[in-house]
């Protein structure tokens, strides 16, 4: 078919509808990230299709989300205004550069993006991936303190059990061994903080641990071994997803900001996973009431229907880059699809679906209920701990004798071919992150079905 010829357009939408909703003939070529695939391909997992709360497999099987796709689909599933959106820009304008030159769209979602953005992160850069954003993020922070005659200031401070994606800023200043270990030295000049999950201390608790706030003084033992006139930032999620959804002790957030401030070092949110409503507010910086001076963020702010990313900035740190004559580069780093106008068309209509809806009160207006729905399962076999804030819900599993790991993977596979339910598993921690759409009624089945699936793997 030439370029100019007119296609049949239903002939082409019976054939690709055709090919997303059957099961493949073969699964050898993907090579699935973070999946055992030998495991997977000997017992598929496909989903084929979905709608507001629920996807449907290849068989036509119906599962409840509990996990918002992989923490990303915030407003539930095929949204009119997002399908609409992307489907106008996508025959409007398919690409445009973001190097010297732009299309309109990706200055109006910025503008969006800073009136939704705490404090005076008033700048927006475009990255395609929560890990990209990480790593623009870190080069950012670097590069500031040179512009700004503090060129000693390399070193990155992360935590232990911290996830910040998997470029290699991201894994060296994460702190997930297995992200790690594979992968060679990493970048120099990173520390580690300790991380905050107590359960011997804080086991069951309620939204926001009671112990631990003093674990905030390991920043103080950064500063000491390595002296504040080296360090650049330090970067933190706020509450912890791939690390099995560990929650920030009461005030411990608070005392960082307060260390950073004191010492000059930047403090950069990690909030791929709880920007865009997860734990109410837009993004958890405002629920928590921290003002740090970059924001990541990237799967909810276009519902998880197009890759994008963003690295929100404080008007210091963006100015720092400007000083230079008008003719000057402010900072080289970018990427071909930053601001990509087909993912800057599905940010803007899930924006505006979160308002319509209100979507970034339900973590807040649901969250009492949340929180005794998946807390009900403390007594369950095997059951060591349950976590919860905002809409974000964890269950710890005792680990079998020997097998690691095992005991939440069965539960998590029930969960989907017994129970119809889509979670996530991270070692033996069964993570839930809902759609912010859910009502009630979703929680009960939720909680309800996650409970079959402990009992029956027990």
């Amino acid at each position: 078919m030439s370029a100019d010829s007119t296609p049949d357009h239903a002939a082409l939408a019976d054939h690709y509808a055709t090919q997303a909703t059957a099961a493949p003939a073969s699964m050898d070529a993907f090579w699935m990230p973070f999946t055992a695939n030998k495991q997977f391909k000997a017992s598929p997992r496909l989903l084929a299709s979905a709608s507001g709360m629920y996807y449907k497999t290849v068989d036509g099987r119906e599962i409840l989300d509990a996990t918002a796709g992989l923490w990303c689909c915030n407003a539930g599933h095929s949204r009119p205004r997002i399908v609409e959106a992307v489907k106008t820009q996508i025959e409007t304008l398919d690409f445009a550069p973001n190097f010297s030159m732009s299309s309109p769209l990706p200055f109006v979602l910025a503008e969006r993006l800073a009136e939704l953005a705490p404090g005076n992160l008033n700048h927006v850069f475009y990255t395609n991936s929560g890990s990209e954003s990480v790593d623009s993020a870190l080069k950012m922070a670097i590069a500031y303190h040179r512009a700004r005659g503090e060129g000693q200031r390399t070193r990155l401070i992360g935590r232990e059990k911290g996830y910040h994606g998997v470029g290699f800023g991201g894994i060296s200043v994460g702190g997930l061994p297995n992200n790690r270990k594979w992968f060679g030295l990493g970048l120099p000049g990173v520390d580690h903080m300790r991380h905050t999950l107590d359960i011997g201390r804080n086991a069951f608790s309620k939204g926001l641990p009671e112990y631990g706030i003093e674990l905030a003084e390991d920043l103080e033992r950064m500063v000491a071994l390595h002296d504040a006139s080296t360090i650049a930032a330090v970067i933190i999620e706020p509450i912890s997803g791939s690390a099995g959804v560990v929650i920030p002790p009461d005030g411990y957030l608070k005392r960082i900001r307060e260390l950073c401030t004191k010492h000059g070092i930047l403090l950069i949110f990690d909030e791929v996973i709880t920007g865009f409503g997860r734990v109410g507010n837009a993004f958890a910086a405002q629920r928590f009431d921290v003002q740090p001076d970059m924001i990541t963020a990237a799967k909810g702010i276009t519902n998880g229907c197009v890759p994008m990313g963003v690295v929100m900035v404080s008007d210091d740190v963006h100015d720092a880059f400007t000083q230079g004559p008008d003719n000057a580069i402010d900072l080289f780093h970018g990427y071909t699809y930053s601001g990509h106008p087909l993912a800057c068309a599905a940010a803007i209509a899930t924006l505006d679906t979160y308002a319509e809806e209100n979507l970034f009160d339900k973590a807040i207006e649901l969250g009492d209920y949340w929180q005794e729905g998946i807390h009900s399962l403390k007594g369950l076999p095997n059951v060591v701990d349950i976590r919860n804030y905002g809409l974000v819900g964890a269950i710890e599993l005792a680990p079998r004798a020997g097998a690691p790991g095992a005991r939440a993977y069965d539960a998590f596979t029930h969960a989907f071919h017994k129970g119809s339910l889509l979670t996530r598993v991270t070692g033996d921690v069964i993570a839930l992150s809902p759609p912010l759409i859910l009502e009630k009624s979703h929680i009960d089945d939720i909680v309800s079905r996650m409970a079959d699936s402990i009992r029956e793997t027990a």
